[in-house]
């Protein structure tokens, strides 16, 4: 494996008096998809809007090829690179496909490269481009969120983060959406911080994860490991020894150590 691109180190995170982030470390290296697992309220959320900058941590680093960014404004951090595909997709539902896509491209200056990128998004999701005139609170929720991620790489990102691309979305729309993101790895390069609920996806599509728990990381490794480990596959994949499954119970929590 290559040098991690992004490194985080033990950073603690709060909301008011409340810790979310519990000495968090954890490396993303360059062309590689990493998946954060949790519960609800497992701070998977509030990891990814410190990287963005959205929050600012009250400890630790976090270094984007070697430059410490922990603090910067939400734009210096995506003009170094860093795009944050938010949950509940955010788009501006009042503006058409192309504005919404627009927008997503206000730190690159080349107008030409605007273009581009525009193309590039239309190649990957051709119903965008059927609806490019569409106002966006009109499109699917599927649809909704191909133009989240295409409002993302309109950004030229070096590494994406996403937070529950899945959510609400029906298992069909989930695994066109997951193979888009598989193709933009293996076609474009691009490297992806994955958070996702839906264990069983997320680990299929990523190289390496992390678990979190009450804002820690309490396991890791690569994706195909986690995938066959027992204690993954009886909480997040309702996978019993025997083979058997059984609803996740997300209200039954084990910590791994």
């Amino acid at each position: 494996m290559s040098d991690p691109v992004l490194k985080i180190r033990n950073v603690e995170s709060f909301y008011g008096p409340i810790m979310a982030l519990r000495g968090v470390s954890l490396d993303v290296a360059e062309g590689r998809i990493v998946s954060i697992l949790g519960a609800n309220g497992a701070g998977k959320t509030t990891l990814m809007k410190t990287v963005s900058g959205v929050m600012d941590p009250e400890k630790g680093t976090i270094s984007f090829d070697g430059d410490e960014i922990q603090g910067q404004e939400p734009h210096r951090i995506v003009q170094r690179g860093i795009v944050h595909v938010p949950e509940g997709r955010e788009v501006f539902p009042l503006l058409s496909v192309n504005e919404n896509l627009t927008l997503g491209g206000y730190s690159v200056r080349d107008k030409a490269q605007v273009m581009r990128d525009r193309d590039l998004v239309f190649s990957y999701f051709p119903i965008l481009a059927e609806r490019r005139d569409q106002e966006a609170g009109t499109l699917s929720g599927g649809q909704q969120q191909m133009l989240a991620i295409g409002r993302g790489l309109m950004a030229g990102p070096r590494i994406m983060l996403l937070d529950e691309p899945s959510l609400g979305l029906s298992p069909l729309l989930v695994q066109e959406i997951f193979e888009i993101l598989r193709r933009l790895n293996a076609e474009q390069g691009m490297t992806m911080m994955l958070v996702e609920q839906n264990a069983a996806a997320a680990l299929e599509l990523a190289h390496d994860g992390y678990v979190m728990e009450l804002g820690r990381i309490v396991m890791d490794g690569p994706a195909d490991t986690l995938m066959q480990s027992q204690d993954i596959r009886n909480f997040y994949l309702g996978v019993q020894e025997d083979g058997t499954r059984e609803a996740r119970r997300w209200k039954r929590r084990k910590t791994w150590r």
